[in-house]
């Protein structure tokens, strides 16, 4: 039998519904386990007791009404610092916004509000959500559970490891390079990064900005998949003055089975070196998969040149990202730029390039991904998904030493760039795609692995229904051991 806290969010709600314990109760049972486990974790970094606990009794007297808040109603969330909650810090581990105090809810807060969860906690977070990795100097090192030694991932690591060990029910985070699936990955949950523009990221934003940078996203991270979909359709849906006789209609999925799928397989890459013992952990998976009658196609590429396709990517994303330099940072960058040998493609110099482009390069760049994003198109009249890994290697040491992108992560006997798991990042991300970070069970060290499911744009349903299959027919999330 599954212990309370490492119930999903969906099997909570019922527990609550059922009156097997109330909601004050269940609230009161994770706040235990945030004294006791959290010390040495550090993934919750902000709590609001007993505003929380006032919800909670709330929700209990609804229930006694015979009212309901929702499918979610009194299930305890976190969520990841950089969503704004009125009067709690939104800081993205930036010192100098140690101060900044978030005015209004985020618009998913409040659509997640509005089908009953009670917020309680936020969640660490690397500084400016940039790296794979969790630590800042206002809150610290988040440790993974799995191994104290180890990242959680980055940017939404706080999240994953609070789920993984029990601490919440619910959480969500933002993703642009795998910031929802790495974490997911490295802790052995589910995380959803879903099209582009689906979910509103009103609220979540750099502080002083209006807009998140293009291709970055929000989406849920849960201990299943059911959860994700409910948080999905939850916090979807068109904003603002879009919303005036524009409704968002996700396509759901039928299959019922592992069968009904065509599922095209990509392993590996020579964009991104993989290690071994994750390749055995995913292929393991997927030889359970075509075990299941599942249509399997293994070296599935989606597009010709997946180096371009890599390369586009990287120059969009810091093109993107580039909007935070400062002018003297900026003026940096060009001149590195301009004196570097074109033939260079050293990760800092496409970064140079990437945030010096001329508004007419940038479109260019542009036109490349929408040609992309016919590629995928074509691939997907052929396979109903993509099966790739989140990242090149089970969670690595804490390594926090000098510049993020100098640093390398231990992959097979050696050392790799740590910006290479941007490949997998990538993929999907520069077209806007859904990707569902799924467990695929523990690598031969005992640490998790996970895949992402890929699939067309706006088909959301399909790769968490993929991944809820998955979870019925092979297994999902384990608990790190420890954490009982």
């Amino acid at each position: 039998m599954v212990d309370l806290h490492f119930l999903t969010a969906v099997q909570l709600s019922e527990k609550i519904t059922n009156k097997d314990i109330s909601c004050l109760e269940l609230l009161d049972l994770f706040l235990t386990r945030v004294e006791k486990f959290n010390p040495k974790l550090n993934a919750i970094i902000y709590l609001d007791r007993e505003a929380a606990r006032d919800r909670a009794r709330l929700a209990d007297e609804a229930l006694t009404k015979g009212e309901s808040w929702g499918p979610l109603h009194g299930v305890p969330m976190t969520v990841k610092e950089n969503f704004n909650i009125a009067g709690q810090p939104s800081t993205w581990g930036v010192p100098n916004l140690k101060n900044n105090i978030a005015k209004e809810d985020s618009l998913a807060v409040k659509r997640m509000k509005s089908i009953g969860v009670n917020f309680f906690g936020k969640t660490n977070v690397p500084l400016m959500l940039s790296d794979w990795q969790s630590f800042n100097e206002i809150y610290g090192t988040t440790n993974n559970p799995w191994d104290l030694e180890r990242t959680p991932g980055g940017s939404s690591g706080g999240s994953a490891a609070a789920l993984a060990a029990g601490m919440t029910g619910l959480d969500a985070g933002s993703d642009i390079g795998a910031s929802i699936r790495n974490p997911a990955h490295y802790c052995g949950v589910f995380g959803h990064k879903p099209s582009m523009g689906i979910l509103p990221t009103a609220g979540c934003a750099f502080p002083g900005s209006h807009l998140p940078p293009d291709i970055s996203v929000i989406g849920p991270l849960a201990r299943g998949a059911e959860d994700l979909r409910v948080a999905t359709l939850a916090m979807a849906g068109t904003t603002g003055r879009s919303s005036e006789g524009k409704n968002l209609n996700l396509p759901d999925c039928n299959k019922t089975k592992l069968s009904d799928f065509k599922v095209g397989v990509l392993l590996e890459d020579g964009n991104c070196k993989q290690d071994n013992e994750l390749t055995d952990c995913i292929q393991n998976m997927v030889n359970m998969l075509a075990k299941l009658g599942c249509n399997v196609v293994d070296n599935a590429a989606p597009v010709r040149d997946t180096a371009r396709s890599h390369l586009v990517y990287l120059m969009l994303l810091r093109a993107a990202t580039g909007s935070r330099l400062s002018d003297e940072e900026l003026t940096a960058c060009q001149q590195r730029a301009l004196s570097a040998d074109p033939n260079d493609l050293n990760y800092k110099t496409i970064v140079d390039r990437a945030v010096s482009l001329s508004h007419k390069d940038w479109l260019a760049w542009n036109e490349e991904r929408e040609l992309l994003r016919r590629e995928w198109d074509l691939f997907f009249e052929e396979y109903d998904l993509l099966i790739t890994p989140v990242a090149a290697s089970a969670a690595f040491p804490h390594d926090q030493k000098g510049d993020r992108a100098d640093r390398t992560i231990p992959v097979n006997n050696g050392r790799e760039p740590t910006v290479d798991q941007l490949f997998w990042a990538g993929l999907p991300g520069v077209v806007y795609l859904p990707a569902t970070a799924v467990p695929a069970g523990l690598t031969r060290s005992g640490l998790p692995g996970g895949i992402q499911i890929i699939g067309p744009y706006l088909n959301d349903l399909r790769t968490i229904r993929f991944a809820r299959l998955i979870e019925d027919e092979i297994g999902g999330f384990v608990p790190p051991a420890g954490y009982e």
